[in-house]
């Protein structure tokens, strides 16, 4: 398989699925120095009317990229220097915000998803600032009405598919989490763990979403009994266990994102050999926002702005592979034709997760794994 990212796409799929709820913050590295668009004083307005200089940290998941000539092209027009600070997935990043509240950590976070966004909200760990160019598309995820997180992407999780496998067995092709239950498609689904994988709880959620809070334990009993194998990393879901992945895997249905298919174009740009199970979807959106308390408030300010600017957003898809949340930008051409994203994706309230997460995950290995 190819695709028009070729290693890049893989690293960046890589990075935004296989590392784990539970990993240790990596080393602390720099950025290059990276300019913004002036800053302001209060929530809402726009960070132009001032300059600010000096360092300003960013603390992001371990599946931040940009591009270098991004950067450069930012740093030509401001003095800021941005120190990266690594800090696992979005769990660790936000139990590291929560319990660095009084000493944080840097002055911008990135990477706070929909599933831990209420936590952190609530814990007081963020200033409010919206940037007054925030795209309109971006402003139906916003997370109550504080303004503290700024939507900057989002992706969905989906069931992909190993057509060719399906064709060949002349087997119609699943199209909803119920047919995952039916005994033709016995053994052929492998998930990720949602305690170690942070798209396997986004598909917890997902399952939460769709057949509710008395339903979907039943939902997962009845896919244990149909042969379902968890794996705890996506990485050895999608490139050990999945047939689509063509290195070997024995099962044609895996669990990954709705942008996988884009990475499995044919040589010749005219097809995809997977697809993702839209009917099986839940969104993903990642935000940024300031930390309370930051050393340089009105440079973090500048760096929310930058993170929805027209220049940060088309880079989003080829280094991060998730969707910006501008929808006026162009996206790759395999992407418009292979990778759309879910019309009516599972969804659940952010306060739900906050206030549910951890017993829905401890329900979860009672059910499935034991």
């Amino acid at each position: 398989m190819t695709t028009t990212h070729g290693g890049t796409a893989r690293r960046a799929l890589v990075r935004r699925a296989a590392t784990r709820i539970g990993a240790v913050a990596a080393a602390v590295g720099l950025l290059p120095a990276l300019a913004a668009c002036g800053g302001g004083d209060e929530p809402g307005a726009s960070a132009s009317s001032g300059a600010a200089s000096g360092t300003v940290t960013l603390v992001t998941h371990d599946s931040w990229a940009v591009s270098e000539e991004v950067l450069a092209a930012f740093e030509e027009e401001s003095g800021l220097e941005v120190k990266q600070v690594p800090a696992g997935d979005a769990g660790t990043l936000a139990n590291q915000l929560v319990l660095t509240k009084d000493a944080p950590l840097g002055d911008v976070v990135f990477g706070i998803d929909n599933t831990f966004a209420s936590r952190v909200v609530d814990a007081g760990v963020l200033d409010p600032y919206t940037p007054s160019a925030l795209p309109e598309s971006a402003q139906q995820y916003a997370v109550g009405d504080g303004g503290e997180l700024t939507p900057v992407d989002m992706g969905d999780v989906c069931m992909n598919l190993d057509t060719g496998w399906f064709d060949e067995q002349g087997l119609e092709r699943p199209q909803t989490l119920e047919d995952l239950t039916e005994p033709e498609y016995r053994d052929l689904t492998v998930v990720t763990n949602p305690a170690t994988s942070s798209p396997g709880l986004a598909f917890l959620l997902g399952t939460v979403g769709a057949f509710g809070e008395d339903g979907w334990q039943g939902y997962w009993e009845r896919l244990r009994d149909n042969g379902l194998k968890v794996d705890d990393s996506w990485e050895d879901a999608y490139y050990a266990d999945f047939s689509g992945a063509g290195e070997g895997g024995q099962r044609p249905i895996v669990l990954s994102y709705a942008t996988s298919p884009a990475f499995t174009v044919t040589e010749d740009g005219s097809a995809s050999t997977t697809a993702a199970m839209l009917d099986t979807c839940f969104r993903q959106v990642e935000y940024a926002g300031v930390l309370a308390g930051a050393a340089n408030p009105e440079g973090a300010r500048q760096l929310v702005d930058f993170l929805v600017s027209e220049a940060f957003q088309a880079d989003v898809p080829g280094q991060m592979y998730m969707y910006p949340v501008d929808d006026a930008v162009e996206l790759p051409a395999e992407w418009q034709q292979f990778a759309p994203l879910a019309e009516n994706p599972f969804t659940v309230e952010p306060a739900d997760v906050a206030e549910h997460r951890e017993e829905w995950i401890e329900q979860w290995t009672q059910t499935v794994v034991g």
